[in-house]
């Protein structure tokens, strides 16, 4: 089972929009993918067209629970409409988990060890991660083989690359292996001198870690939200569709290379 972490701590720069759409080109390649919300604002529970208020269990719960296996995780599973895709949806509890919970021994670990129980069962996980360093983002990190960074191509868009990289270089200490880091240029305009200067000054700044391509600007993309679908199930052959084709087949060969 391979775990990917979408994380940065800038909102708006796509992260749920990675998520999902790599979610689905995986499910039609016939993988299993199980979907983890840890944002408070459940932006991937409400695309999936789940009330995260109403949701009978949450990644919440997974914090409550006196004993992590799989018989007590998977309750927690919800199954989408789609083919080979579940999801553990956020609930807006999960804003409070730092405060109430947040210096309990153990805590940066309940992810990891929750999904270690269920690696006979998914093919990939793939985490969509909060805009804060808090409990939820530190357990994601602390799960994940890879680390995909979306990241705006425009100016702002780099500071929060900049403190995402601190972030990881933090608690890079307290792990035995370095991160896996994928930046991954979004919304890229090839009309606009902004995302032509901050893509390249992407590859020059971060030549080992950022993916040659970009992901271009699509309306697709929220078209496929408001209909509550994966883009790749919406519009296959759009130009955004594509980009994340090109970008799961790259991430598969870099993870082939790295067992």
């Amino acid at each position: 089972m391979i775990v990917w972490s979408i994380a940065n701590q800038k909102g708006g720069v796509g992260k749920t929009t990675t998520t999902i759409t790599l979610a689905g080109l995986l499910s039609e390649r016939n993988k299993r993918v199980l979907l983890v919300d840890t944002d408070p604002h459940s932006s991937l529970t409400t695309y999936l067209n789940f009330d995260a208020d109403t949701v009978p269990s949450s990644l919440f719960d997974l914090f409550q629970l006196n004993e992590v296996n799989r018989d007590t995780v998977r309750p927690l599973i919800m199954n989408t409409q789609f083919k080979n895709i579940d999801i553990i949806p956020a609930h807006m509890s999960l804003a409070t988990l730092d405060r109430v919970m947040g210096n309990r021994g153990g805590m940066g670990l309940v992810l990891k060890k929750a999904l270690k129980s269920l690696e006979d069962d998914y093919d990939y996980v793939l985490i969509d991660c909060p805009p804060i360093l808090g409990v939820m983002m530190v357990n994601a990190l602390a799960a994940s083989h890879r680390i995909l960074i979306p990241v705006q191509t425009e100016f702002l868009a780099m500071k929060g690359l900049e403190r995402m990289m601190r972030t990881l270089q933090i608690m890079q200490k307290s792990r035995a292996s370095e991160f896996n880091v994928t930046v991954v240029p979004t919304m890229y305009d090839k009309r606009t001198r902004a995302s032509l200067q901050t893509l390249q000054e992407l590859k020059v700044r971060f030549p080992e870690q950022v993916w040659a391509s970009a992901v271009p600007i699509d309306t697709k993309f929220r078209d496929a939200s408001i209909k509550h679908m994966p883009p790749s199930l919406f519009a296959r052959s759009c130009r955004g569709v594509f980009a994340y084709k090109t970008l799961l087949n790259y991430l598969e060969r870099l993870d082939q290379d790295e067992r």
